[in-house]
């Protein structure tokens, strides 16, 4: 039974001012995003000249003044070029428009804006919305181009070229709701005239052209879902590959202090906890056990990753040669101690140590010993980066180190050792008797000092910082008949399935809100959760067409939830929210449905 909700006279009609209102006010899905559009290569943010196009007719304006500069046919190609912080404007080296302050609109109503010679997966970029040339902030004679559309576009170019869709609607659905999640509160906020860029640095977005229509379908049957810890927006981290167990968020990341000072390990998030796959799986902070979960194939729903398992390997040498450039370059993150100024200050590499491990084994801090200094390395995408292999970052920082050492050889002695293929499955394979041999040091202990390193070998599982979601594991448990729902659960500790939050209040004509939402299953529970810390004690609500008063109890700390299960059917549903107004109203309600309460691990 519905909590608290009286039913009207009117139960089943809407009255004519109501429906009006309610087809007045932009559904949520009219949130818009700002994306900042990289170069080629994705590299570079600043432009000083580019050119704009359209599939359709298209209209240039500066928005500074309002003014339209000209309007276009389809495939025209108009030059934008800045100088003393001014945008000119031409068509076949003929100057339109110049001394434009800008930003410059471009707009296709019925076709995709472009910018010309950029291109996409391999087509050309097409781009729904506008796009705007926006001059960049403390930077003369350079521009920002930004894609502006709404979110749930936006979603459309970003979900197919962030998993594939081969693995699976569920899968599909828990990407777009991660994905929208990210938009709504990235990890980074520091872009000046864009909300998120368009690179893995963000999340990957190529435009229209790259639309796929099983994506499409996950992000309208998710649309306006999120996931919520504590009623809050949670930060939806996800990597390719995890590797059968992921990473708490401090593990992984730093956090900016005061004076620009980064932290490592960083701050805790409570959603974000490392999670084995499989529950018997120990903590994996023990060398001993990191290097059994490392060194073989346990049973995750990892293993179809073409980098659930891998191997890298250097002599000597080589790993010398990587590790006296890496470590000056990687000297200028902070994470480094001591720096690394020079490469001749690196010496002769003698032994390497794994300091601390998170919980799913992730190397946080090594420590590289040469006979001039102990360089302390710290932070997974730097340890990456350090130990690079044909000028390549690691795939993951999960790593265990294998040291091939030779005992220092006599003059009148001959000296052989084993060759150890890494790379086979199959290690029963006894060599041949050898002359004398010494075996890999399978530990983190210092060698004697009477051995000389030869070959490191590195085994590894996973790619990228395994925080949060791992994507091919998401598309694993859809086919073993997971939902969307239980993935995000699984990787994501005690969050909660909602419908995007909504705030009302009486002031601004901000006393109304639509919102359309999809279900899945006949029998499924839903909540209407309602945060009232302030003066509202009624409202009305109207639920797929039937309309309701609702008496709410304000409450400081705990908001209240009413049971609207029964009035929500499978597929699309769409409810309305209506505050009374009052002089008196002044302070917000934030309402939302939730679709799947958290879960505790």
């Amino acid at each position: 039974m519905l909590k608290k909700i009286f039913l009207l006279a009117l139960m089943f009609i809407f009255t004519p001012g109501l429906n009006n209102s309610a087809q007045a006010i932009p559904a949520a899905e009219g949130t818009i995003v700002k994306v900042g559009i990289s170069s080629q290569d994705f590299s570079n943010y600043y432009f000083t000249q580019t050119k704009l196009s359209a599939t359709d007719a298209f209209t240039l304006t500066d928005k500074s003044t309002n003014t339209v500069l000209g309007n276009f046919n389809a495939q025209d190609i108009v030059d934008i070029s800045i100088k003393n912080n001014l945008f000119t404007l031409s068509q076949d080296n003929k100057e339109i428009a110049k001394d434009i302050k800008g930003p410059v609109s471009i707009d296709s109503p019925n076709g995709f804006v472009t910018v010309a010679d950029l291109k996409r997966a391999g087509k050309p970029a097409f781009y729904r919305g506008t796009i705007e040339i926006t001059k960049a902030p403390k930077k003369n004679d350079l521009f920002n181009i930004i894609n502006v559309l709404d979110v749930e576009s936006y979603l459309r170019g970003v979900v197919p070229n962030e998993m594939p869709v081969r693995f699976g609607m569920e899968a599909l659905k828990a990407q777009a709701i991660l994905a929208r999640n990210y938009v709504l509160k990235p990890r980074e906020a520091n872009y000046h005239n864009y909300d998120v860029c368009d690179s893995v640095a963000c999340q990957v977005y190529f435009g229209a052209n790259t639309e796929n229509e099983q994506s499409d379908k996950a992000i309208y049957e998710t649309q306006n879902i999120v996931a919520m810890h504590n009623n809050e927006l949670i930060l939806a981290l996800y990597s390719s590959t995890a590797g059968g167990y992921t990473e708490s968020y401090e593990n992984a990341f730093s956090a900016d202090m005061a004076d620009g000072v980064k932290m490592f390990p960083g701050v805790a998030k409570p959603f974000l906890k490392g999670v084995p796959d499989k529950e018997k799986t120990p903590v994996l902070t023990d060398e001993k056990e990191a290097r059994k979960f490392y060194t073989t194939k346990p049973e995750t729903f990892d293993n179809d990753s073409p980098y659930f398992r891998w191997v890298r390997e250097w002599d000597i040498k080589e790993l010398e040669d990587v590790l006296k450039n890496t470590l000056v370059t990687q000297s200028a993150t902070g994470f480094v101690k001591p720096k690394l100024n020079k490469s001749s200050d690196f010496g002769t590499l003698k032994d390497i140590k794994v300091v601390k491990r998170g919980v799913s084994g992730k190397a946080m801090s090594i420590n590289i010993i040469t006979d001039k200094n102990v360089f302390n390395v710290q932070k997974e995408l730097v340890i990456r980066r350090t130990f690079k292999k044909d000028n390549k970052a690691l795939p993951s920082a999960n790593i265990v180190f294998d040291f091939e050492t030779v005992k220092a050889e006599k003059p009148e002695s001959k000296l052989v050792w084993e060759n150890w293929d890494n790379t086979q499955d199959d290690d029963t394979k006894q060599p041949e008797k050898q002359e004398k041999t010494e075996k890999p040091r399978k530990d983190n202990t210092s060698q004697d000092n009477d051995t000389t390193v030869t070959k490191v070998t590195v085994y590894g599982g996973g790619y990228g910082h395994g925080v949060g979601m791992s994507q091919y594991g998401a598309g694993n448990m859809a086919k073993e008949g997971y939902s969307y729902a239980d993935i995000i659960q699984h990787y994501f500790t005690d969050t909660a399935i909602t419908t995007t939050p909504v705030t009302l209040s009486c002031s601004n004509g901000q006393d109304t809100a639509v919102q359309t939402f999809y279900l899945t299953g006949k029998k499924q529970k839903a909540y209407l959760v309602a945060e009232n810390k302030f003066q509202f004690t009624t409202m009305t609500i109207v639920i797929n067409g039937q309309e309701f008063k609702l008496e709410i109890v304000p409450q400081l700390f705990k908001p209240e939830k009413f049971d609207i299960s029964r009035y929500l059917t499978e597929g699309e549903n769409k409810i309305t929210y209506l505050l009374p107004y009052s002089e008196s109203h002044k302070k917000p309600v934030r309402l939302f449905v939730e679709l799947k309460e958290a879960k505790n691990k």
